[in-house]
C-alpha cells in the first residue's frame, strides 16, 4: 500500500448494498458509457455486420458454389461464431490500450482517484470488469444478429458468448499489463499493427488454419484467438470434442490469469509510487 493511504473499506451504497472500491471504479466506467452508449455500440457491432455480410454472405455464395467446406459447412455458418469472438477480441483489445493510458498519463483519472481509499488494484478489477461487460454486451448484440442470419445450427450455439467474454479478457488483461509500462500510446500502433489484425485474418477466422504454410501453422496455435474461434466454433456447428475443448478452455484461461498477474505488478509499479 502506498504511504499515507487510507484503509481501504467497503462502502454501502444505494438500497444498503455494499459497494467495493473496485465497483466505484466499474461505476465511473458505465456513468461514461451511459453518455456515450451509442458510439460505443456502433462502433462495436457495425464492423463484424459488415464482415458477416461481405465474407458470410458475399463471398459464401461463391465458397458453397464451388464445393463449400470440408464436411458440408455452409461458409456464413462457418465464419458467424469466428467473427463473434474477433469483435469482441479487438473491441477488449482497443479498450486495454488507449483508454487506459489515457488514465494513467492524459487525463490522469487514476491519480485523482488513488487520492482516495481505491488502490491501485481496485482500479485495475474495476476497469477489468468494465471490459468484460462490454464484451458481453457487444457479445449478446451480435449473437442477435447471427440468429437472424440464419447462421446458427446448434442449441449449444449460445454458449459462443461467454467463449466470446474469456477470448476478450485472454487478450485484454496482457495488454493492460503492458499499457501500463508504457509512457506514450506510440507501441500501440506496432501492437495492432503487427499483432492484432494479423491474428483477425490468420487465426482461423476466415479458412482454416491448415491452409497457412505449415512453419506459420504452429503461431497460430499458440495465439489465445484461435483457441477461441475453434471453440466457439465447434459450439456453434454442435462438433464438440471434449478433449480438444477442454484443451482450447485451459490455453484462454491461462492467458487470462497471467495477464492478470502481469497486470496487477505492472499497476502498482506505475500507479504506487
Amino acid at each position: 500500500m502506498a504511504a499515507g493511504r487510507a484503509p481501504v473499506v467497503a462502502r454501502r451504497g444505494p438500497g444498503g448494498m455494499m459497494s467495493s472500491p473496485s465497483l466505484r471504479q466499474f461505476e465511473h466506467d458505465m456513468l461514461v458509457f451511459r453518455r456515450r452508449w451509442h458510439s460505443y455500440l456502433l462502433s462495436g457491432i457495425s464492423q463484424p455486420v459488415l464482415y458477416l455480410l461481405s465474407m458470410g454472405i458475399g463471398l459464401g455464395f461463391y465458397v458453397n458454389k464451388n464445393g463449400g467446406l470440408p464436411g458440408g459447412v455452409p461458409y456464413l455458418e462457418y465464419v458467424a461464431p469466428a467473427l463473434l469472438v474477433t469483435q469482441a477480441m479487438m473491441a477488449a483489445a482497443f479498450e486495454s490500450a488507449w483508454p487506459i493510458m489515457g488514465k494513467i498519463v492524459w487525463d490522469k483519472t487514476y491519480q485523482a482517484a488513488l487520492n482516495t481509499p481505491i488502490g491501485a488494484t481496485n482500479l485495475l478489477v474495476g476497469d477489468l470488469m468494465w471490459i468484460a461487460f462490454r464484451a458481453v454486451l457487444l457479445s449478446v448484440l451480435f449473437f442477435a444478429v447471427i440468429v437472424a442470419f440464419g447462421a446458427v445450427s446448434s442449441p449449444l450455439a449460445l454458449l459462443a458468448i461467454p467463449v466470446a467474454v474469456i477470448t476478450a479478457m485472454s487478450f485484454a488483461a496482457p495488454i493492460v499489463a503492458f499499457t501500463a509500462t508504457q509512457k506514450s500510446d506510440q507501441p500501440f500502433n506496432m501492437l495492432f499493427r503487427f499483432g492484432i489484425t494479423p491474428l483477425f485474418l490468420f487465426s482461423g477466422t476466415f479458412f482454416p488454419i491448415e491452409n497457412l504454410p505449415l512453419f506459420i501453422q504452429p503461431l497460430a496455435w499458440v495465439t489465445p484467438l484461435y483457441h477461441g474461434v475453434a471453440l466457439a466454433r465447434s459450439l456453434s456447428l454442435g462438433r464438440i470434442d471434449p478433449l480438444v475443448d477442454l484443451i482450447h478452455v485451459a490455453v484462454l484461461a491461462g492467458f487470462v490469469i497471467v495477464g492478470i498477474v502481469a497486470a496487477r505488478i505492472t499497476f502498482r509499479r506505475r500507479l504506487e509510487v
